[in-house]
């Protein structure tokens, strides 16, 4: 069979219908991406204080650690081993509820470390997020709780007084000071990666004084450096009373 294929043609209102037609499908696609995005950000930017367990794994969460965990440790901010306020945040400040739920199922209870469910974990988990003032939601969020971040309810990331951190910065003197200049924002030191990614990663604008160094430290004057140690002041503000300075790279920066 031969088809006859007639040249198809558009007169003015039909090619700006068209165009029309294209702007729109190409806006929505836009905003479908732009949309997307969004909700990227979102994610990357969940915390703990956007409701991530509920008042019934709180009540739950309440009987299962008069039970098992307070023997121990105190769902307060005063008393043995208290959980809540200054001690919460020097542990978990800069961690995720991921990170907390960890610790919890690997070193409660004490002397029974893993011995109970997994639900029962969570549950005090719950409690102890209640407890330092972060609010229930409206249905458990599961897996996805795990990324949301335990930072302060104003957004800071900066590191308590006393938390055990890490920064890495160009070695120096101030009088009769050792100092990190260009240091970097103090970061939790057990989450410091293996590998030589110290030796070239951007520094930073602040001066961090060292505090107690017994270690001999001049043959690394004018090298990069990571340094780990208690923070004294939140940030490090007042220093770090130091425990390991380790050269990561002969020049800095």
């Amino acid at each position: 069979m031969h088809l006859d294929l007639l040249p198809v043609t558009w007169d003015d209102h039909e090619m700006r219908s068209m165009a029309g037609l294209w702007l729109v499908a190409l806006a929505a696609a836009g905003f479908a991406i732009a949309q997307t995005g969004t909700s990227q950000a979102n994610n990357a930017r969940r915390t703990a204080w956007d409701g991530v367990y509920t008042e019934a794994q709180a009540s739950r969460g309440a009987m299962a650690f008069n039970q098992s965990c307070a023997g121990c440790h105190a769902l307060a901010a005063q008393g043995k081993a208290p959980l809540v306020g200054d001690a919460f945040w020097k542990s978990f400040a800069q961690k995720n509820v991921g990170e907390l739920l960890e610790f919890v199922s690997t070193y409660m209870p004490n002397g029974k470390p893993g011995s109970l469910t997994g639900d029962t974990y969570r549950d005090i988990v719950a409690v102890m997020l209640k407890s330092n003032g972060f609010p229930a939601g409206a249905a458990a969020r599961g897996p996805s709780a795990a990324g949301a971040q335990i930072i302060p309810k104003d957004g800071s990331t900066e590191l308590p007084a006393n938390a055990l951190a890490r920064v890495v910065g160009c070695l120096g003197k101030s009088g009769g000071d050792w100092v990190v200049t260009s240091a970097t924002t103090p970061e939790r030191a057990e989450r410091a990666t293996a590998g030589g990614e110290d030796a070239a990663r951007p520094l930073g604008t602040r001066t961090i004084v060292l505090k107690f160094v017994i270690t001999k430290l001049d043959a690394m004057v004018g090298s990069r450096v990571a340094v780990s140690g208690l923070l004294i002041g939140e940030g490090g503000v007042d220093g770090i009373n130091v425990t390991t300075v380790n050269r990561v790279a002969q020049k800095c920066p």
